[in-house]
């Protein structure tokens, strides 16, 4: 999808201040420290407009939370929204999901959200999806054993690529919905594009992945 270029993008980054992290590669190992506190670090993959980070950050203020977008036009507006919460616990990168571990140690990360990202619907673009079996191996150098990764999306047949994805690389998969909001699943944060397709009366699908760890994959 076409990004139109928000004006003075460059200026209104600036002035989001400390949410902002321009050199990240300088925290790996030290996120506890930028946010002074030895609270869980979550992040999300992908936050767009940031109402999910948004929220989920004023929801758990004992959780740290990274927003990663490799869209500035469109991080900018997530960084805007935040600003006037005065959220302790959020800061935002500008970044792709493959140089996560350029960014945190392993283990540094405790769970990661991935709502609603490109379905690469052609199957040449298959290793294009967040999903896919090389980026699954660069989120194993984030987590620990048992650490979550959580994963929601309108695209069924995106859904049914990710759990066969997760299946394959050992991961144990749980809260599996194929139509979410009709589920009894109740601690659900909305993004801006699952409020547009809930209202479509659209299903949303939704798992649960834990990474069992490298020694347990051994025994499986």
């Amino acid at each position: 999808m076409r990004v139109r270029k928000k004006k003075n993008c460059d200026i209104r980054l600036e002035k989001s201040g400390s949410l902002w992290i321009k050199n990240p590669e300088m925290l790996k190992g030290k996120w506890h420290g930028e946010f002074g506190n030895q609270n869980p670090i979550h992040i999300e993959i992908g936050c767009g407009k940031g109402k999910f980070i948004c929220e989920m950050a004023e929801k758990y203020p004992d959780i740290n939370f990274v927003a990663i977008e490799v869209v500035k036009d469109v991080m900018v507006i997530a960084m805007e929204k935040a600003e006037p919460l005065g959220l302790s616990n959020l800061r935002f990168i500008i970044a792709d999901a493959s140089g996560l571990s350029d960014y945190f140690e392993k283990g540094e990360v405790e769970r990661i959200y991935l709502n609603f990202s490109d379905p690469w619907k052609k199957r040449k673009q298959a290793k294009r999806r967040l999903t896919h079996k090389n980026f699954l191996d660069v989120y194993k150098k984030v987590l620990k054993n048992g650490d979550l990764i959580c994963f929601k999306t309108d695209n069924k047949a995106l859904f049914e690529f990710s759990l066969n994805s997760f299946a394959e690389e050992n991961f144990k998969m749980s809260q599996i919905c194929f139509d979410l909001h009709n589920s009894d699943f109740e601690d659900n944060v909305m993004t801006e594009y699952e409020m547009r397709f809930s209202e479509q009366g659209m299903p949303i699908y939704r798992v649960c992945a834990t990474f069992i760890g490298w020694e347990d994959q051994k025994n499986t």
